[in-house]
């Protein structure tokens, strides 16, 4: 093997990877020009896909860049179970209506990082349905209740004397049958995912087919700065975002994700990320400054060169040159107000009507909820158009109210918030 392409496969296994299992074998795969089968599983959950799920659309991009194949798996029947992964309670299982209505914009999102000509997609239902009595029991005989209650989240409830019902413990089994179905080389997933993927390997090797290897890679805190991105926790960033509004709300990340994001949202050579670390550790850079080269790396990845450079210049002609030059008026956002409170972070994630009605700029809640709905609010250029939306918001941050009114946010914080 060339030393370039032992380069490129060492790369592969660790930029933006949390685990490789089991890395040597899976290494010696790459290395014996095998065409690997790789498989990612999705559940539409929500319609959205968002840079929190585009860690690992990447990361098979690179295998797919390297002539493997793809094995998108849109989970339609496991969706209607409830995927209880990282959940402290459990996810109420979607209905089929729901499903369908989420898978819709799933494939086309998809393809603003893979090649889709060249992806396998299937659909977990094919099988799944598929299972009758006999055969399900037969599948649950595989594993033991053990190996499925490893799971930290499962260990937190029953700590808690919280419910686990008998629905979630199959759910990892359903998934793992996925890789069976598939003959899957290789699953990739986040680090939350693990124990699933593991079970898949286990279920393969009591079927008698070659057990997978597992890849995980890195969750990516949300604009939050603290918990996991996630449409249900309002934190995200969508791949469908307008350029403009993808821009701002990246300008609106905590200083201290600079760098994370840098490495998990783009392509940036590490060389440069670890300059910016540097820089940004000692000081000898303005924080913001470094945030907008993000942004506009992250926009370029998705919309191209020409819209990245258009979102910079029209967040720099409403927040910086023009309208919102020297001083602008106070806008106080109170923690009582807020539906989370981050102190250290002098932020709160409030609902976007909350915003408008503190503003005093409408005469009541109903009609900042109006206004809210026409799209008169922004903020770091970013649009809220739904009044009951959670916006994560910081002291500092810039907003737009109407047509002509601007303010700075300061957040104030109530005794024991």
């Amino acid at each position: 093997m060339r030393k370039a392409d032992e380069a490129r496969i060492e790369q592969l296994l660790t930029r933006n990877v949390e685990h490789v299992i089991d890395k040597g074998h899976l290494k010696e795969k790459l290395r014996s020009g095998k065409k690997l089968r790789i498989k990612l599983g999705i559940d539409p959950t929500s319609p959205d896909l968002h840079l929190g799920h585009a860690v690992v659309l990447w990361k098979l991009r690179e295998f797919q860049d390297l002539g493997h194949t793809i094995v998108l798996i849109i989970g339609d029947f496991t969706a209607q179970v409830g995927d209880p992964s990282g959940k402290t309670r459990t996810r109420p299982p979607l209905t089929e209506a729901e499903v369908k209505r989420n898978m819709k914009d799933y494939i086309a999102q998809a393809s603003r990082v893979l090649n889709m000509r060249k992806v396998e997609i299937h659909y977990n239902s094919e099988w799944l349905k598929k299972l009758d009595g006999k055969k399900m029991l037969q599948l649950l005989a595989s594993l033991t209740t053990q190996q499925i209650l490893e799971r930290e989240d499962f260990q937190k409830r029953l700590g808690a004397n919280q419910p686990v019902h008998l629905h979630e413990l199959i759910y990892p089994v359903l998934q793992a049958y996925d890789s069976v179905a598939i003959k899957a080389d290789l699953e990739c997933g986040g680090t939350d995912q693990l124990l699933n993927l593991l079970v898949g390997r286990t279920l393969m090797g009591r079927r008698e087919l070659p057990p997978q290897d597992v890849l995980t890679v890195p969750l990516l805190e949300g604009l939050d700065g603290v918990r996991k991105m996630s449409k249900s926790l309002k934190n995200y960033i969508s791949l469908s975002e307008e350029p403009h509004e993808m821009y701002g709300k990246v300008m609106s990340i905590p200083d201290s994700l600079i760098v994370r994001y840098f490495w998990l949202t783009t392509d940036v050579a590490e060389r440069e990320i670890k300059d910016f670390e540097f820089k940004l550790a000692n000081r000898q850079v303005n924080p913001k400054e470094v945030k907008s080269r993000l942004a506009f790396e992250i926009v370029q990845r998705y919309h191209g060169e020409k819209a990245a450079q258009a979102a910079i210049e029209r967040f720099d002609t409403l927040f910086s040159k023009g309208e919102l030059s020297g001083e602008l008026p106070t806008l106080v956002l109170q923690s009582a107000k807020a539906a989370e409170a981050v102190p250290a972070l002098e932020a709160v994630k409030i609902p976007a009507v909350e915003i408008v009605v503190a503003s005093k700029l409408a005469e009541s809640k109903s009609e900042a909820r109006r206004l809210v709905l026409q799209g008169g609010l922004r903020v770091n250029n970013a649009a809220y158009k739904n009044p009951a939306e959670l916006v994560f918001i910081r002291t500092g941050d810039a907003v737009k109210i109407g047509k002509r009114h601007f303010f700075r946010v300061k957040v104030e914080f109530q005794p024991g918030a």
